[in-house]
């Protein structure tokens, strides 16, 4: 069994155990102290209810849980717990928790003190409604001072709070099922999660337009409340039958898939010079090499990435955060004379000011940075004949928040980290439902212009919300993490696939999903699954990607996208199971040959497919 997670996860750790409590027609998930898959008639109402504390660089701050109490009977269940928070600086924050439900209700509360003053970016409850079935759909939000908000959940992604001064909200579930939630003991405001590319909208504790990182006073004690209530018709809506096989459908489109790009960085230079031969073995057409000079890449990164372009052949992009210290003219007028003297061929340019890869969140002044039509100008002074890209080096919501004047540019660009806010399983790959929307957003906001993505990772590159990314020595599931483990195994294979399958219909023109070498690349290291050397299990899957390239696209519909992701071409169906359980499949027809991506193994061509927990299947149609 540990080699079997060591294979999926790449690590031996297991996820904290949870446990389902039911009452009547509602259940509900209890893990590592939280709540999560809030249901009703197995309708989703919440995605979760958590009490979460951050440190001061939004970093999570793990419970430690002691004297867990539950009990359940006919009527209902109640738990209650002590959890204990520990800040970097030592500060302890102890929470007493309660937590009951009914067949039509729950509730959550915490109660708690510190030991020393405890330094935070947030401490208290979040609360997680849906995406699916809720996007665009009317709610009802009660502020604090007693007035109604009769409107909708945003559709296009809103990079703003949708909604401030909530005390309570009020939305369809399902037809005839409809959920109030009260939120008590503190200012709560809702923000659009799936701009970081969780699949919820999100309401939390302590307005954005507060300062933080604040403190809580020793010896100074606060509670909150959360309160769900559940009002059902009797013809309400069933749900799905979710054991039945999931069906999928081609539907033809004009859609052609994209180059498939590979990052370079400059501490990684030595093992990509060494590694060029993996680039061809999975057939990668563009190259994005990373380069910031505020923290000492120079010469000898730009010489290096001109060497591994004329050995391969690619074509390449600079990927530039601008210091935008000096005159923007002279500071593009010396990169442009250092490429010219390392030797190095560029396809494309894509620029971005340094400070804009920090998020500035609503309420926060902007840091000190020169019009973007400004640095654009001066970029294209000082390579004019390069192609001229922007967006930003982080995530797409810089990218929202900073909209880019699309007519000085020839592409836009961004990136995505699916463990900003939670790195478990589940919402990790649950961030394909707000991926689809991300991209949904870039095209309403930009139209047609040509798209590029990446490189996007688990693991998180860049942290634009903290001083740093986080230390993972550990090879734990944490969030914003430098380094995350299931990049390694079979998990980030279907990752990746899924990644690529939910962004194919934005007609982008290069997806980047993987670095050459290092913690974001191709190559497994020491103590991986893979062998030392050899390629990872996503590595496989991008090849197949990559022979996709140009190709025209068919559409892939399938009954539970939650569970089975996929993209094809007139010839060839590529699935990816994102569970961790077995999922049944039936084909349209029956195939022709079919096979595991990661080992090529061979599988019976039936029209029905038992999938193995987050597999990668070829399909030759």
């Amino acid at each position: 069994m540990k080699d079997e997670l060591f294979r999926l996860y790449g690590t031996a750790e297991r996820e904290p155990e949870s446990r389902t409590l039911v009452a009547g027609n509602l259940s509900i998930d209890f893990q590592d102290g939280n709540l999560r898959s809030l249901r009703f008639g197995d309708h989703e109402v919440l995605r979760a209810i958590s009490f979460l504390v951050r440190d001061k660089d939004w970093g999570t701050c793990r419970a430690r849980l002691s004297d867990l109490r539950v009990e359940e009977d006919e009527r209902g269940f109640s738990l209650a717990y002590s959890a204990r928070f520990t800040a970097p600086s030592g500060a302890n924050l102890d929470c007493d928790i309660a937590i009951s439900g009914t067949a039509t209700s729950v509730r959550f509360s915490a109660d708690c003190v510190s030991d020393a003053d405890f330094e935070t970016a947030r401490a208290g409850f979040v609360v997680l409604h849906p995406v699916i079935g809720v996007a665009g759909e009317p709610v009802a939000i009660t502020h604090d001072d007693g007035s109604v908000e009769e409107a909708r959940w945003p559709d296009t992604i809103e990079p703003w709070q949708p909604f401030k001064n909530i005390a309570q909200i009020t939305h369809r579930v399902a037809p005839g099922i409809m959920a109030t939630t009260k939120l008590i003991g503190d200012v709560f405001e809702m923000e659009d999660q799936r701009n970081w590319t969780d699949a919820s909208y999100k309401t939390y504790v302590r307005p954005l337009a507060l300062p933080w990182p604040y403190l809580v006073p020793q010896g100074e004690r606060f509670s909150q409340q959360i309160s769900v209530e559940v009002l059902a018709e009797r013809n309400a809506a069933r749900a799905a039958d979710r054991s039945d096989a999931i069906t999928v459908r081609l539907i033809p489109t004009n859609v052609r898939f994209p180059a498939i790009g590979v990052g370079l960085r400059p501490e990684c230079l030595w093992e990509e010079l060494a590694s060029l031969d993996v680039l061809k073995a999975i057939g990668a057409k563009h190259l994005i090499a990373h380069f910031d000079p505020t923290v000492g890449h120079g010469i000898e990164a730009l010489k290096g990435y001109a060497a591994i372009a004329t050995a391969s052949g690619l074509e390449v992009t600079l990927e530039l955060a601008v210091p935008c210290i000096r005159p923007l003219e002279e500071e593009m007028a010396q990169f442009a004379a250092m490429v010219d003297e390392a030797g190095l061929e560029l396809d494309t340019l894509f620029v971005c000011p340094s400070v804009d890869r920090q998020s500035t969140p609503p309420g926060s002044k902007w840091p000190e940075c020169p019009a973007l039509s400004e640095v654009y100008t001066a970029a294209r002074g000082a390579f004019p004949r390069l192609q001229l890209g922007g967006g930003m080096m982080s995530y797409f919501t810089e990218f929202n928040r900073k909209r880019v004047p699309p007519d000085q540019i020839d592409y836009i660009s961004h990136s995505t980290n699916p463990i900003v806010h939670t790195a478990d399983d589940l919402s990790v790959m649950q961030t394909f439902e707000a991926l689809r929307h991300v991209v949904n957003s870039s095209r309403a906001i930009y139209g047609n212009k040509p798209y590029r993505i990446g490189p996007s990772t688990i693991a998180m590159r860049q942290n634009p919300y903290g001083s740093a990314t986080k230390d993972n020595p550990a090879g734990s599931r944490i969030p914003m993490a430098k380094v995350d483990p299931r990049h390694n195994g079979q998990f980030g294979a279907a990752w990746t696939l899924a990644y690529a399958a939910t962004v194919a219909p934005a007609a982008l023109e290069v997806l980047t999903l993987s670095t050459l070498a290092g913690p974001f690349g191709l190559l497994a290291g020491e103590g991986e699954a893979a062998v030392s050397g050899e390629l990872r299990p996503l590595a496989h899957v991008l090849a197949r990607l990559a022979s996709l390239s140009h190709e025209l696209l068919l559409a892939v519909e399938t009954s539970r996208p939650d569970a089975v992701l996929g993209l094809a071409s007139q010839k060839r169906l590529l699935l990816a199971n994102i569970t961790c359980n077995e999922q049944e499949v039936l084909l349209p027809a029956r195939p022709r040959q079919v096979s595991t991506i990661t080992d090529g193994g061979a599988l019976a061509a039936q029209q029905n497919l038992t999938l193995a927990p987050y597999a990668c299947i070829d399909i030759a149609l």
